[in-house]
Order: structure tokens, then sequence, then C-alpha cells
């Protein structure tokens, strides 16, 4: 069955097509894989939305694993259009009527719209471009592929179970560089709220038994989440702190102070007005950086899970272990703690 992986050099895809390469029920599938920058030498490149496909690309398919996307957080309408939502639909004129689409989506596209978060009317309530992007895609692959489909809803992507091993760090790592950094000088948010993370093996894990059952008659949704049993921001907090300082005590490294949780509402109110003009350019982007993860990581509801993560603190910890062993300069740096800018009269 030819198979083709779009963004499939990018961590989610990195994972699903080395999962496909040796999953024995994966015997009977040609996995064709492409991406925008090249990776060797069986890797076809193209721009997806943004030129024609190669000749090898020619459809249809019998399966299309769409893992390709912009994550960032910080993309402007016209760019997550750009980033994700035309390369869905250069995927889907791939697609025949019998094409089992298996498209990776995000957990937040069902989460809670609050149009005073953030950006106004431009995301429409959603808390970013990423986000919005994400969930046009869904409505446009509902709309315009007619045949099979399986959407699959991650959260915040972290390490493999286990050992932590991920492709690239990005998302929820910068979290660890600023708390190493120093820049986390605190942490905004809830700290009972819910923080959902998944093991990228156990996401890749969904994407693979899609595409080797049998395809859905109807739609089918997977949430990839821990519902309930998911970390609260306080409690994650306390898991990456605690490993990072086991971290540094193996060699010798003094550890990092805990930075105190201040609630979005105080910290947008009082904290930031007074602060921010003191605060040097860096800090500014810092600031607004970090301010992205408030809402990622004090849901006040988890998400209902159809693929439940189980111990997520045991995944954390793990995906902290190997940051810091991949990252020794940056996990056993010194903390510069912040400083006040003198301003003009």
């Amino acid at each position: 069955m030819r198979t083709l992986v779009t963004g499939a050099t990018g961590v989610v895809g990195t994972e699903v097509v080395n999962r496909l390469a040796t999953d024995g029920r994966a015997a009977d599938l040609t996995v064709v894989r492409t991406a925008r920058r090249p990776a060797g030498d069986t890797l076809v490149r193209w721009q997806m939305g943004a030129e024609p496909p190669p000749a090898e690309l020619a459809g249809p398919w019998d399966i299309i694993v769409h893992t390709a996307a912009s994550t960032r957080w910080t993309l402007g309408r016209e760019d997550a259009v750009d980033a994700n939502i035309r390369p869905l639909r250069a995927a889907l004129d791939l697609a025949g009527p019998d094409t089992h689409v298996v498209h990776v989506s995000t957990a937040y596209v069902g989460g809670v719209r609050n149009p005073e978060d953030l950006r106004g009317a431009e995301f429409e309530g959603y808390r970013n471009g990423y986000e919005w992007s994400k969930a046009v895609c869904e409505e446009v692959v509902r709309e315009e592929h007619r045949g099979p489909l399986t959407l699959v809803r991650p959260p915040l992507i972290v390490g493999r179970r286990g050992g932590g091993e991920i492709s690239r760090f990005s998302g929820p790592y910068t979290i660890l560089q600023a708390l190493v950094s120093g820049l986390a000088a605190v942490v905004v948010g809830d700290p009972e709220g819910y923080a959902e993370i998944s093991p990228v093996d156990e996401v890749a894990a969904a994407v693979t038994d899609a595409v080797l059952s049998a395809p859905p008659d109807s739609p089918r949704t997977e949430v990839i989440a821990a519902g309930r049993e998911s970390l609260r921001l306080g409690t994650l907090l306390d898991i990456i702190c605690r490993t990072l300082n086991e971290c540094r005590a193996e060699h010798g490294v003094a550890p990092i102070e805990k930075p105190p949780i201040v609630s979005g509402d105080t910290w947008n109110r009082f904290f930031l007005p007074l602060a921010e003009q003191y605060l040097s350019p860096f800090q500014h982007q810092a600031v607004k950086l970090l301010a992205m993860f408030q809402s990622y990581t004090s849901m006040s509801e988890p998400f209902e899970p159809t693929r439940p993560v189980v111990d997520p603190g045991g995944v954390m910890a793990a995906s902290v272990r190997h940051w810091a062993a991949r990252k020794p300069r940056l996990a056993l740096g010194r903390p510069v703690p912040w400083t006040l800018i003198a301003t003009s009269a």
C-alpha cells in the first residue's frame, strides 16, 4: 500500500517513520517521506503549498499521513495560512476518494476559547496562529476529503516514555532553558491548573495504529492526554526543578531555585505594568514567550482522552534528563538573576 508521510523530518514525522519501519504489521506498506528540507537520499523535498508536488508524489495514495506543520505560536494569520492550511490542501490534492488521511492536529482545538485571553478577533478566540490554523485545518479536511479520515490530537509533546528521546527540542523545552538561565523569574499561571503532556512515541503509536487499522467508515478522532490524571502546573514545575537539580548535583553544580508561581490576573494587572518599564528588550521577549505557556499549563479542565497517557510525571522527568544530557552547557549553566535597567528621566 502506497503510504505518504509529510513532515517526515519533524518531531512527530520522524517518530512515525521510525515506527512504521520497525512495526511488523507494516510489511506491506511502501512508505515515501517528504519534507521541506532535504535529509537523506530517500526523502523527497517538497515545499508544500508553495510549489507543485514532484512527479514521484503523484497520487492517488492509499494512505496519507499528514504530520507537516509549523508549531510556532508567534505566527500571524497570513503566515499561519501559508505554513499550515495551504500545505494541508496540497496534501489533499494527492488523495483519492478511497485514500485514508491520517491528519495530526492538536488537542487544543477542542479546548476553551477565550477572546479576552490573547489576540482579539485575529484568531477568533484561539490562543495563537498555530492553534487557529489547526482548527481551520480540521474544518478543511472534514469538508474537502470525502474518504476515510482519522484525526490525531496530541497536547504538548515531550520525549519518549522511559528514555526521553526526541528528534528536536522545541515547545515545552523552552521552559527548561528559561529556568536554568534565570529568565523565568516567575511562572505565571494557576498552580492547580492542568498541564497536559504526551510522550512523542505514544503520539506516533496512535498515528501508526490508525495507519495499520481498517479505515474508519466515518471520521475518527483520537485524543492523547492524561485527562484527570494530568499533571497540575505546580507539580509539573516541582518535577522539572527536582530533575534538573538531580542532574546538576551529579556534576557538582549548585541547584536552581524553583521560581514562584503568580496568578495570571495578578501578573497582568500589577507586576507586569510596574516592571515593564525596567525590562530590557531581551527580557521583554522572554516575558512574551513564557506568557504563551500560561494558558497551556493552567487549564481549568483537562482533555477527555481516547488514548490515556499514564504516569505523565515519569514522562516529564525522563524528558528533562534527556535534555540535560544532550544540552549540558545549558543544563549546568549558572542562572543570571534579573536586574533592572536604568530608564531615562
